[in-house]
């Protein structure tokens, strides 16, 4: 059987959120993707996210995790946190390709939360069906401050990517693969610990994407739940009305055993939509969980695993690694 000596990993996907640090590498040995390496360290209650004591952190954490976690090779796909990055939907004629930056830009720039000067961003376009075109964009200082955490840890930065199209490829390479899913247009639902991020696609074709500031953390409080799915029910109306031809199928729920099935459930049903659940680390071979300190079980053990939080959710980070 061909081992991972012989196998050619991916690249290390990086998905640094908030309150949480995500390492994955995977690798394909010729019977199916397997999981070299993968590490998780939440983020210390006293570092302040985007301080220059979180940068320090990332790095020092980063370092720690490449030079002794079993990573192979010094190449990473990271992305940009979802809280630094602006997503809208917009309409621009394919006869306006030439410029559609500019156009996207002039056509976002009253909704920017941050300073509207085009020299400060970078900006990416989308085209989706006919006119509609998926905008993101991102301070070119948070982009510097990404790309100085892997120089200092002495990494080769391939690219910085957007978690939308890491969810789409997590999804494509995992649960689309039937011929009946090329044409299905599936609603992504990815609960981290803090938000949700939501992505509407024809399989590799990204359709929607929207971050929801409400996480797995919030479920305890009463009404949550529904207010993720009033959430949900908007993103939902939003897209009907821009691809009028299009109707979502169901729902994939790309999360880890350790949220509660219920959960999923509940927001299925009030969402009335047909609806699975698409657990990445199921889907991969996993020689030896423990050294890895990655777990499929719902309780990880107190002695050996890592917290539940640091369970929850890999997608992100699997398709980065996947890019």
């Amino acid at each position: 059987m061909l081992g991972f000596s012989r196998a050619r990993p991916y690249s290390i996907g990086v998905d640094v959120g908030n309150d949480c640090l995500r390492l994955v590498q995977l690798a394909q040995n010729g019977h199916g993707l397997k999981l070299v390496a993968g590490k998780s360290k939440d983020r210390p209650d006293d570092v302040r996210p985007g301080s220059a004591d979180w940068q320090r952190w990332a790095i020092q954490t980063i370092r720690l995790f490449t030079t002794n976690g079993g990573f192979s090779g010094r190449d990473v796909i990271a992305a940009i946190p979802p809280d630094d990055l602006f997503i809208d939907h917009i309409r621009v004629s394919k006869a306006n390709d030439s410029k559609i930056e500019e156009m996207a830009f002039a056509k976002i720039k009253p909704k920017l939360p941050f300073e509207p000067v085009k020299e400060n961003l970078m900006i990416k376009c989308i085209r989706t069906t006919g006119e509609n075109v998926v905008v993101m964009a991102a301070e070119r200082k948070i982009i510097d401050r990404h790309l100085a955490i892997y120089e200092e840890a002495n990494l080769h930065i391939k690219t910085i990517a957007v978690w939308p199209l890491a969810l789409v490829n997590c999804y494509t390479r995992f649960f689309g693969r039937r011929k009946s899913d090329v044409e299905a247009v599936v609603m992504l639902i990815c609960i981290e610990d803090d938000r949700t991020n939501v992505v509407i696609c024809r399989h590799k074709n990204l359709l929607f994407a929207h971050s929801i500031s409400i996480g797995a953390k919030q479920f305890d409080d009463d009404g949550v739940v529904t207010r993720l799915v009033l959430e949900l029910t908007a993103c939902r109306r939003q897209f009907g009305s821009i691809h009028r031809d299009a109707q979502i199928q169901r729902l994939i729920f790309l999360t880890g055993r350790s949220l509660d099935r219920d959960t999923c459930a509940t927001i299925a049903k009030q969402l009335e939509m047909p609806a699975q659940t698409g657990d990445c680390l199921a889907a991969v071979q996993i020689a030896d969980p423990y050294r890895l300190g990655i777990d499929r079980r719902s309780e990880p053990s107190q002695k050996t695993m890592p917290s539940p939080k640091q369970q929850l959710n890999w997608a992100t980070a699997f398709g980065l690694s996947l890019s």
